[in-house]
């Protein structure tokens, strides 16, 4: 661990997602980690934006109400398709179905950020554009194989093998990656908590 991991944390991150920790790093964010641990069952007819933002939201609170002193900063990431929220896949036949799905299409990627203090949760939200290349049945199961889609939203991440695939981009990559550092930013910068922070 570099030295910015063992400075004071001025945030808690409710997310185990190594991903997000590295880019809460990357701005100079010394933090600690919280798993929220909630139920991510979509409601009935949810649309995915409202899903996005009230998981977010619930994900900072629940780390906030267990005692949390430090700002909470949480965040969700779903793929979206014809307006259908694409998760984590369950397994190997559903991994590689949402592959094909997504497959010579453009999909969303939906991110919302949420930071929590004492007395309220402020939100944003990062809407990204992806497009895949046609992709073959051999390449989809190939890339499950590879053990990288199987806890990502949509069934790929955007920053590992899967790159190979995306045609085109148009939005936030770290947003894509699942924490938008613009968006995070703004939050922090609205809560007073410094970015850019230098190692002690």
């Amino acid at each position: 661990m570099g030295s910015m991991d063992l400075r004071q944390p001025v945030v808690c991150l409710a997310s185990v997602s190594p991903r997000r920790r590295e880019l809460l790093t990357q701005i100079g964010v010394p933090h600690k980690v919280v798993g929220a641990h909630i139920d991510e069952t979509a409601y009935p007819g949810e649309m995915p934006r409202d899903y996005v933002m009230r998981m977010a939201r619930q994900k900072a609170l629940a780390v906030r109400d267990r005692g949390e002193a430090l700002p909470v900063l949480a965040a969700d990431t779903t793929v979206v398709l014809d307006d259908i929220i694409y998760g984590k896949p369950h397994d190997r036949c559903d991994g590689v179905a949402m592959l094909q799905r997504l497959s010579d299409r453009i999909h969303e990627v939906m991110t919302a950020v949420a930071i929590a203090e004492a007395r309220e949760v402020v939100l944003r939200l990062s809407v990204s554009s992806v497009r895949f290349r046609k992709l073959t049945v051999e390449e989809c199961n190939a890339y499950w194989e590879t053990g990288e889609p199987h806890d990502k939203a949509g069934g790929y991440a955007v920053q590992g093998a899967a790159a190979v695939f995306i045609e085109s981009l148009s939005g936030s990559y770290s947003g894509v990656m699942g924490l938008p550092l613009f968006e995070t930013a703004e939050l922090l910068r609205g809560a007073g908590i410094a970015y850019w922070r230098r190692p002690d």
